[in-house]
């Protein structure tokens, strides 16, 4: 179970995400969570080898396309961002550790504890069964674009915002 300042760390840090399985459609939920991380001011890479631009990005049919074309102006992919089944894991953690990922993380519902066993031990953060988009709300002071119950009620401040 990550910590809330874990949580923080990397969503502080990581500042380019990979969005595997980004949909070009609006009304799903990668689509959606992608759209409030880039309005966040994260660079969101598309992945879906079915799209040729998602959010105003170049999509890219792999993880690895798209960190070879990062690499070539300089950049590269912090955060891999799983929207696909669980079964459909393995061979991304295997990529996003292979392209030099920090962090893997899994969306709701999306759990793999052998590849997240994997990529720990290749030493990647990993997030499993949680929301990029609900976190970073529930943490940074988001929940304004679509209200999520996070059964945390502070008055405090987070000590600094990424963006």
């Amino acid at each position: 179970m990550e910590t809330i300042s874990e949580l923080r760390r990397i969503l502080g840090s990581c500042r380019t995400i990979a969005v595997v399985g980004l949909s070009p459609q609006w009304h799903r939920p990668s689509f959606f969570a992608a759209k409030y991380m880039q309005g966040h001011g994260y660079r969101v890479v598309p992945v879906n080898p079915t799209a040729s631009e998602i959010l105003g990005e170049r999509c890219h049919p792999t993880l690895t396309a798209a960190s070879q074309a990062l690499a070539e102006r300089g950049e590269r992919i912090d955060l891999v961002d799983c929207f696909r089944r669980s079964e459909d894991i393995a061979p991304i953690a295997d990529e996003a550790i292979a392209i030099g990922a920090r962090c893997l993380w899994m969306q709701i519902g999306v759990i793999d504890r052998q590849a997240a066993a994997k990529a720990r031990a290749a030493g990647l953060d990993v997030v499993m069964n949680r929301c990029v988009k609900i976190e970073h709300a529930r943490l940074f002071g988001g929940l304004n674009w679509a209200g999520v119950n996070t059964r945390v009620i502070s008055a405090r401040r987070p000590q600094h915002l990424p963006y």
